[in-house]
């Protein structure tokens, strides 16, 4: 059983700040298959379209038939534990500062044999395990023996806090708490255990509103002045809590409908903008380098970067056309800010929801996503430690389409749906 993580002590002001080492990282192309999947919470193996086989290490053709006809495909990770080690000594920087190791050789039900991560309730082999694919603070894909039947606390089990970014006892930026998905997102912030939530507010002068004035009273909650459109308030922020800051959730966007022709000027579109990929640019600027120089610092470190997208960043959906196209930039700005992110272990996690139950789609026909839906849907993805998160029935749908065939999906949204 794990025991529950006991709240860390403070941080000696006068002791050195801690620098990443991250784990091994290099992998070929063709390994990077396992990343992708894992950077979306999948476990996916190759499998072979001729003979059927199911193969690891991957390869460029299958080991049995030697065809070149393989896929990833999501597997159960049902299999045996054959052994196991524990490491007390190891040459790589990352792995000497985090020993003891436990190490396990896994058979799979479908076929091969793994060398696994092995989390600490799994006891000793012979038993049954359940192999699972988890992003390493370097960005690639490991995989982790998990038991089949775990304890309430599972996720504070020392690696596999390595491997997630867990808001509980961790210190979190929200940047809008005005708006009712802001507001659910710091309500399961809280009840996840986040120590503390600063919550953005813009235009203070205006009034607060039921939804604000309830978050406002917990315990854990406080409020910010944060408007993303004013750089120097972002930078007087950033100074101020920037050192503090585990994780930070930029929530905050313009949301407004039509495309084109349906409206003169570019005022709307400018604003849109303003929030949507140059808040984006001023709260990374500000924040990215306190982030990345605390992100060794014990295990309450900084750990992640969470971005409200849309699933209209993929392919412009023509009736919201500049919001569509405002999210598509941010979309390329926070690739960016993964790649930069990445060496100081820090996750930059992109969450593309489909349209929301709020203001702006009050004329959109069901099915909307719930704020509390997409709350959790945050904390489930801090939780597991994945990278694109794509929640609701429409995203679901609009992601197969577009890995289908994107032109085949622009041509359907521009016909209407």
């Amino acid at each position: 059983m794990t025991m529950p993580l006991m709240r860390p002590p403070r941080k000696n002001p006068v002791l050195r700040t801690r620098q990443m080492n991250l784990p091994p990282g290099a992998r070929g192309r063709v390994a990077l298959g396992l990343t992708a999947a894992a950077a979306e919470g999948r476990f996916e193996l190759q499998t072979c379209d001729d003979c059927g086989t199911v193969q690891y290490p991957p390869r460029e053709v299958c080991h049995k038939c030697l065809s070149a006809a393989l896929r990833w495909r999501a597997q159960s990770g049902e299999g045996e534990l054959l052994g196991s080690t524990t490491l007390h000594h190891s040459n790589d920087l990352f792995f000497r500062e985090r020993l003891p190791w436990r190490l396990g050789l896994v058979h799979l039900d479908a076929g091969p044999t793994l060398m696994v991560h092995l989390h600490g309730e799994v006891g000793d082999a012979p038993q049954r395990v359940r192999v699972g694919a988890r992003l390493d603070r370097a960005g690639q894909a490991v995989l982790i023996g998990f038991p089949n039947e775990g304890s309430p606390h599972m996720a504070d089990d020392k690696m596999l806090r390595e491997m997630t970014s867990d808001p509980k006892f961790r210190k979190v930026l929200v940047t809008d708490g005005k708006t009712e998905t802001g507001q659910a997102i710091v309500r399961a912030l809280v009840k996840a255990g986040a120590d503390i939530v600063w919550v953005g507010h813009a235009e203070p002068w205006k009034k607060m509103g039921e939804g604000l004035d309830d978050i406002s009273a917990l315990p854990q909650v406080t409020l910010v002045p944060l408007d993303l459109t004013n750089g120097r308030q972002v930078t007087e922020l950033a100074g101020s809590i920037g050192g503090k800051v585990d994780i930070v959730i930029n929530n905050a966007e313009v949301h407004r409908t039509f495309g084109i022709g349906a409206r003169r000027g570019t005022d709307v579109a400018k604003a849109e903008m303003d929030i949507n990929y140059f808040g984006l640019l001023r709260l990374a600027q500000e924040f990215g380098p306190a982030l990345k120089g605390r992100s060794a610092d014990g295990v309450t470190g900084a750990t992640a970067w969470v971005n409200l997208l849309s699933i209209y960043a993929l392919s412009n959906f023509p009736p919201h056309g500049t919001f569509s196209a405002s999210k598509a930039a941010a979309h390329s700005l926070a690739q960016c800010l993964r790649a930069e992110m990445r060496p100081a272990g820090i996750r930059v996690i992109n969450v593309f929801p489909g349209p929301i139950d709020d203001e702006w789609n009050q004329h959109t026909p069901p099915p909307k996503l719930a704020p509390a839906a997409l709350a959790n849907a945050i904390v489930k993805a801090l939780r597991d430690g994945v990278e694109d998160v794509y929640p609701g029935d429409v995203a679901q749908e609009w992601l197969e389409r577009w890995r289908d065939n994107p032109k085949v999906l622009e041509r359907e949204l521009a016909a209407g749906g």
